[in-house]
């Protein structure tokens, strides 16, 4: 990949839109193989009004939801172009942990792989890393709807 994906392409290849679009640009991509994909975390997230007003944290789930998206972004580079479009659900997640907190100011980094595929079902293994430290870990399992 010569050139990183920024919003526009991003949003090109994912539905999601503001306030829940979480990848803010791909630095990596191998199709069938690799993504790494950045999030950068800000006070004006609406969800630091509520989590936590005195001591905002990122919470876990939407850590586990970025990296999905960054995972829908490798999943719908490796599909033939006839299927690229497609809505992709999470099936399942497992092995998921997370290390430390991320708060406003962090930048999160996403790697995600493939483990394995099946026509459209993925299994993909993402790590997530603040300034080089891992702060969470998931596999995830995602499929495609069927496009008519």
């Amino acid at each position: 990949m010569d050139n990183p994906y920024h919003i526009q392409e991003i949003m090109n290849l994912l539905p999601h839109r503001y306030p829940f679009i979480m990848i803010d640009r791909v630095v990596e991509l191998v199709p069938n193989e690799k993504v790494v994909a950045l999030k950068n975390v800000t006070i004006n997230e609406p969800f630091f009004q509520g989590h936590f007003p005195k001591n905002p944290v990122m919470p876990g789930v939407l850590i586990i939801e970025a990296m999905g998206q960054a995972g829908a972004i490798l999943a719908a580079a490796s599909l033939p172009k006839e299927k690229q479009g497609s809505l992709m659900y999470f099936m399942g997640m497992d092995k998921v942990k997370f290390r430390k907190p991320v708060v406003p100011g962090d930048q999160i980094i996403f790697e995600l792989r493939f483990l394995r595929r099946r026509a459209m079902v993925f299994k993909m293994s993402g790590i997530a890393f603040v300034e080089k430290k891992r702060v969470a870990e998931a596999e995830l399992m995602a499929t495609f709807e069927e496009k008519s």
